[in-house]
């Protein structure tokens, strides 16, 4: 099977890694073969030809030359989510199965946009955090979890969104508003749902392991996450490629996205609920 990447710009650290995870976990089935990228490098200059000589890997020129050559496709651009829906849509027209990397969208409205092209035409598609698969989340799944407080690296914007997606796969249910406090990139989120249950995120803007404190109905447990939780991703995105089955429901990301929108607005508004539309 050859996957085509498309990507803002090539040179970045999921482009990087994915090919070689791919093709290791599938047996050598699974080859990322054609890649194109809207513009150079920003942080290095490096161009997509440049980027593909280098890798390996075929340079299109446009995206409908990824299309048409692929039997799949990955849109990547991991760090800028507000490019998704002008990278997705010719993607999503093309009935081919197609994975959107994290962050998957800026907002809700642009995530159910980005969903409601792929669902007209038909195309399997679907987006996740890679902190989803580790084990020490999956372990937890079913259970009924009462509050839950996590903490990570680096800043909410872009990294949030691995502590966010586990929090809300785990708590289930709807988040009814969220307030944060923050200095600099530190910031500490608190969340609380419809029903009254709460979480908070602690994102560092520095280092930091993912760990959290989970509070089940037989009292709390702590977790550091220390599985590989990137093998478990890339295993799953392979399984998608393969089978065509989604690992995470749309209206469960449309759902985590609109938190982190209001989490974003939050930022904005210190000390101030704001609520989750």
């Amino acid at each position: 099977m050859k996957i085509g990447f498309i990507d803002y710009y090539l040179d970045e650290w999921h482009a990087d890694n994915y090919p070689q995870m791919l093709e290791k976990e599938s047996g050598g089935e699974i080859v990322v073969s054609y890649a194109y990228g809207r513009i150079k490098s920003p942080l290095t200059g490096k161009t997509s030809a440049q980027w593909c000589q280098e890798h390996g890997i075929s340079h299109c020129e446009t995206i409908e030359e990824v299309i048409e050559k692929s039997d799949a496709l990955i849109v990547l651009s991991p760090d800028n989510c507000e490019m998704h829906e002008e990278l997705s849509r010719l993607p999503l027209g093309s009935g081919k199965k197609t994975y959107i990397d994290k962050t998957f969208a800026p907002d809700k409205k642009t995530a159910q946009a980005i969903f409601a092209l792929g669902e007209e035409q038909g195309t399997l598609c679907y987006s996740t955090s890679a902190l989803r698969f580790a084990t020490e989340y999956e372990a937890l799944r079913g259970k009924a979890v009462k509050a839950m407080s996590t903490w990570g690296p680096n800043g909410l914007e872009t990294y949030g969104i691995h502590q966010l997606e586990p929090v809300m796969m785990l708590m289930q249910g709807k988040v009814k508003r969220v307030m944060a406090l923050a200095q600099g990139n530190w910031t500490n989120l608190l969340m609380e749902w419809e029903d009254g249950r709460s979480a908070s995120m602690v994102c560092t803007g520095g280092a930091s392991p993912f760990a959290a404190n989970v509070c089940l109905e037989d009292g709390c447990q702590f977790l550091q996450v220390e599985s590989d939780y990137f093998g478990g991703f890339i295993k799953n995105l392979a399984a998608f490629f393969q089978t065509g089955k989604i690992p995470v429901s749309h209206q469960e990301t449309i759902a985590i996205m609109a938190v982190r929108e209001a989490a974003l607005k939050a930022v904005e508004n210190l000390g101030i609920w704001i609520l989750v539309e």
